[in-house]
């Protein structure tokens, strides 16, 4: 892979999703607790995981983004995953992060977030990063919030309530 970024952030190791990752990471998108939200409680096939790693990996190609897997050092078991998407249309990138939930409760996922928007702030130069969550998924949206995410909007989407966070590059002063 042209742009294969590696990001060791203690106690993470994270990269970019791996086809040889597919029965790993199916495992843990199937995983009740992890898809209630992320695919609306649907049990997605291999097929469909496959499709999403091989999307994943064609956007880190092209934009130097996509989908990693999360590890902790000291195990180097996959525990989740995080990253940059699309969602609905027109197309949406997002932040995202799944993790077990034998791994939930311990701060992971909101370093995991603040990771990736420092991230994309200082390595992709973006200007904001959106992230959403249905409006039930109350952990999600406090670790939207204590990313430091501030509330962006509420639509509906497809019958599902749904909240949206947002946080901007905040601009350097230049010296007068």
């Amino acid at each position: 892979m042209k742009h294969h970024i590696e990001i060791y952030s203690e106690p993470f190791y994270l990269r970019p999703l791996l086809i040889s990752d597919l029965h790993e990471i199916h495992a843990i998108w199937t995983d009740p607790h992890v898809r209630k939200y992320l695919f609306d409680d649907n049990i997605i096939s291999l097929e469909a995981a496959m499709v999403e790693i091989k999307n994943s990996l064609q956007s880190f190609e092209r934009h130097r983004y996509g989908l990693w897997a999360v590890f902790l050092e000291k195990s180097m078991r996959m525990i989740g995953f995080t990253g940059f998407r699309n969602f609905h249309e027109p197309p949406e990138l997002q932040l995202l992060y799944g993790l077990l939930p034998k791994h939930c409760g311990k701060g992971y996922a909101t370093r995991l977030a603040r990771l990736m928007i420092k991230y994309a702030f200082e390595e992709l130069q973006f200007n904001a990063v959106l992230a959403s969550a249905d409006a039930p998924n109350a952990a999600s949206i406090c670790v939207m919030q204590k990313a430091g995410m501030k509330f962006f909007k509420r639509v509906n989407i497809n019958g599902l309530d749904t909240i949206y966070y947002r946080v901007e590059r905040r601009r350097r002063s230049r010296p007068p």
